[in-house]
Parts: structure tokens; sequence; C-alpha cells
């Protein structure tokens, strides 16, 4: 090599060395990624993250986290991450998530750490309640949890971490006392919310659902998400649903986006009881779909709940 080309390739390398020198540390930091569970979880996570963190979730909106099992890919897409999320209280059945993250040696954030959780039946025994984000206060725990440990993963961030977890919290104040407003146009003898399956016993308890049921969910007796996949309702617990919905009183059963909804509308129509809408449940909806966060389920879930047990409902409906 020739003197003069030479010079020109340390010039060429200092003016690059120079260039990188003068780059934001930003630029050059490393990017954590994070893996979520469900929807919500995940939701929760974008929120604090910001564009500091990258998410990914597991479960696509729809997806029941109860009856999940996990693939290779989410196998793969946990190997590398920096840190994984979940709900808790065993919403993911079989803790399919608590066991990718420990599989993986990955830090494992449980978004419902430190809250009181409510109890429920589940095949005939007491167990937690896992659904805690239905009631906003709790949804807050979440994201106070969700902010600590990104703090603590990455410090360099962490004044942006603390700064859109105040900035969302100040959100889910407003959103609890929307709902609140909404809902006390609605006598509170007339809330009685029917849904497919028992996840809406905090949302019960902090909006006063129920009050014969002690504030907390109603479900048709029989049903649980897990008890029609692959046709597995019998003619009996299927007249046992129809006659728990008979009983209950209710204007109308609602349809949980995570549930086969043909099967409930039939169930309905044979106990005549209308068919309030869908809610969003154990999942958020699609991407571009009104309920794609978590504001946006609470506010179209609250919406639905009024127009349906506000308006009577035809005989037969």
């Amino acid at each position: 090599m020739n003197s003069r080309r030479l010079l020109s390739l340390l010039c060429f390398l200092w003016i690059a060395a120079l260039i990188v020198a003068a780059l934001p540390c930003r630029a050059l930091a490393k990017t954590y990624v994070a893996v979520a569970s469900t929807t919500q979880v995940a939701d929760f996570a974008r929120q604090v993250a910001g564009d500091d963190m990258v998410i990914h979730c597991i479960l696509a909106p729809g997806a029941d986290p109860h009856t999940y099992v996990p693939t290779p890919g989410d196998v793969a897409l946990v190997t590398g991450a920096d840190i994984t999320v979940q709900n808790g209280l065993h919403l993911e059945g079989n803790n399919w998530m608590a066991k990718l993250a420990k599989d993986a040696g990955k830090p494992l954030v449980v978004c419902t750490e430190g809250m009181t959780p409510l109890s429920m039946e589940y095949e005939g025994r007491n167990v937690k309640d896992p659904h805690a984000w239905f009631d906003p206060a709790n949804a807050a725990v979440y994201v106070k949890n969700i902010e600590r440990a990104f703090s603590e993963l990455d410090p360099d961030h962490a004044d942006n971490y603390r700064a859109r977890a105040r900035l969302y919290l100040s959100e889910l104040r407003v959103l609890d006392g929307w709902m609140r407003s909404q809902f006390s146009q609605i006598p509170p003898e007339e809330r009685v919310l029917v849904t497919s399956h028992d996840a809406f016993n905090y949302f019960c308890r902090a909006f006063r659902f129920n009050p014969r049921n002690d504030y907390l969910s109603l479900a048709p007796v029989g049903w649980s998400t897990g008890s029609e996949v692959g046709g597995g309702m019998t003619p009996s617990s299927r007249l046992r649903v129809v006659n728990s919905l008979k009983e209950s009183g209710a204007r109308a059963v609602f349809v949980e986006t995570s549930v086969n909804p043909k099967l409930l509308r039939q169930i309905a129509a044979e106990a005549g009881v209308a068919v309030g809408g869908l809610l969003y449940s154990d999942s958020m909806g699609e991407e571009d779909s009104a309920g794609e966060t978590y504001l946006g389920m609470m506010r179209e879930n609250t919406l639905t709940i009024v127009r349906a047990l506000l308006v009577p409902a035809k005989d037969g409906q």
C-alpha cells in the first residue's frame, strides 16, 4: 500500500472515530427486550417502556391464557429476552410463563405481587382469582411493579420509566372515575352482570355489581373457559347452564371475547335471556380495534354493559 493510500485510510478511520465519539450515548446503549405473557400485561409494559425497551407478547388477541400451551417459538422468544412479565395468580394455566422464564434463566416480573387477591371457586376448590386487572386500582399495582423492575434492569432510563408510569397512573384514575359516572346511570338493584365465566369478580366488587351475590361475578353454573373446548359440554351440564341463567334474573348475559360466542348465544336463547354484547375479558382486542389497549377495552366494556342494562331486553331476544 503506497503512502498516499495509507494516509487516506488513516484519515478515514480518524473521521469515523470522531463521528462515533460524537454519537449520543443513548444511540450506543443496549436496547433491552421484555416478553409478556398476556395482552393486558404487554400493554402495561409498553406504557412504561415507551421507546426505551422492546416489548413482545406471547398471547395473541383473543387467546385464552388458562388453556394456552407454549410453542417452540415462545421458548425462543423468552430465550432472547432480558426480562419476562406475567400476570401471576395462576392466570397462565399450569404456570406456563413462569416455567418458560425459569428454563431460560430470565428474571420474571409478577404483576399481581403485593396485592390482596379475591378468592374464587374453581373445580370445587377455592383459589386466588387472577383477573385482578378488572379493577383500575389493581391495574395501578401492575404498572408500579413493571416500572420498578424495568428501572432496576435499565437504570440509564429509569427516569423515563418513572415519568411514563406517573402519567399512565393518572390516566387510570381518570378511567376509574369515568366508569363510576357511567355506571351511576344504572339503579343499584339492576346492576346484575352475568358473563360466560367468572372473570369479573374484581370488576363487580369495585363497581358494585351483583349486590345479591356479595358483589362478585355471576356466571352460569357448569361453565368455564375450558368446559366447552373440543365440544366438552355434555347435555346435563348444558341444562345446568340454562337453568342457572333462568334463575339469575339477569336482563342480559354477556359473551367474552375469549370464549366460543356461538354456544353461549344458543344457551341464552334456550334460557330466554338476551345477549348483551361482547366483553373483552382474558384478552384485549385485535390490533386497530377499539379494545386493543387496556384503556380501550375497559371503556368499550363499560359502554356495552351500560347500553344493555339500561335498555329493557325484548322477550326471546
